[in-house]
C-alpha cells in the first residue's frame, strides 16, 4: 500500500513540475472555477516547489508537524486569496513567495524542527502570499468559492505528494539526500529571485 501510495505521488509530483511553468504562474486565467483555481498552483515552478518543500519538510519531520504546516499553510494561503480576490493589496508577493522556496528548501537542509503551532506560522506566513497571487488571478464572474476549492484541492495534493517522498526517504535512511534536497529546493528558489 506505501508503495502504491509513493508512486501515485511521485506520479503528482512529477506531473506538476512537468506541466509548471519555469515563470511565474500570475498571468490569469479565463474562467473562474474549480479547474482554473486547481491549474494556479501547478502552472508555475514556484508554487510548486514551495507546496511540495512544506510537504517535504512536514514529512521529515514527523509527528504532528505532518498535519500541523500543511493546515497552517491551508488556513492563510485561503486567507491571502481573500485579500486578492477582494481586491486588497500585499506589498512583495513575488518576493515573498519565492522566499518561501529559499525558506523551505534551507529548513530542509538543515533538518529545522521547529515545533508545531510554530511551524503553521512559519508555512502561514508565506501562505499568504501564495493564497494573495491565486486570490488576484481569479478572473470576474466565476464561482470564487469554486476557484478557492481549486487551488486548496492542487495545493493539498502537493502537500501530500512532498510528505510521501520524504517519508519514502525517512524509511530508506537517506538523511543526507533528504538534505541535498532541501538544498537543491532553496538554490532553485535562489535562481527564481535572480531570474
Amino acid at each position: 500500500m506505501f508503495r502504491r501510495l509513493l508512486s501515485t505521488t511521485l506520479g503528482t509530483a512529477t506531473a506538476g513540475l512537468l506541466l509548471a511553468s519555469p515563470a511565474f504562474a500570475h498571468t490569469g486565467h479565463e474562467v473562474a472555477g474549480f479547474m482554473s483555481g486547481f491549474a494556479h498552483p501547478i502552472g508555475g515552478l514556484d508554487h510548486v516547489l514551495a507546496m511540495l518543500a512544506v510537504g517535504f519538510w512536514a514529512g521529515q519531520t514527523g509527528g504532528r508537524m505532518i498535519w500541523a504546516a500543511p493546515l497552517g499553510f491551508i488556513a492563510l494561503m485561503i486567507a491571502g486569496g481573500a485579500l486578492g480576490m477582494a481586491g486588497i493589496g500585499l506589498p512583495g508577493v513575488e518576493l515573498g513567495i519565492t522566499a518561501s522556496i529559499v525558506v523551505f528548501g534551507l529548513m530542509i537542509a538543515f533538518a529545522f524542527r521547529p515545533n508545531p503551532v510554530a511551524a503553521a506560522a512559519i508555512a502561514g506566513v508565506f501562505a499568504l502570499f501564495h493564497g494573495h497571487a491565486h486570490g488576484t488571478e481569479m478572473a470576474a464572474g466565476g464561482s470564487a468559492a469554486l476557484y478557492a476549492l481549486g487551488f486548496v484541492a492542487a495545493t493539498a495534493l502537493l502537500h501530500l505528494a512532498g510528505i510521501a517522498v520524504a517519508m519514502g526517504m525517512r524509511k530508506a535512511s537517506v538523511a543526507k539526500l533528504e538534505r541535498a534536497v532541501g538544498a537543491g529546493i532553496a538554490l532553485a528558489g535562489v535562481a527564481l529571485m535572480v531570474g
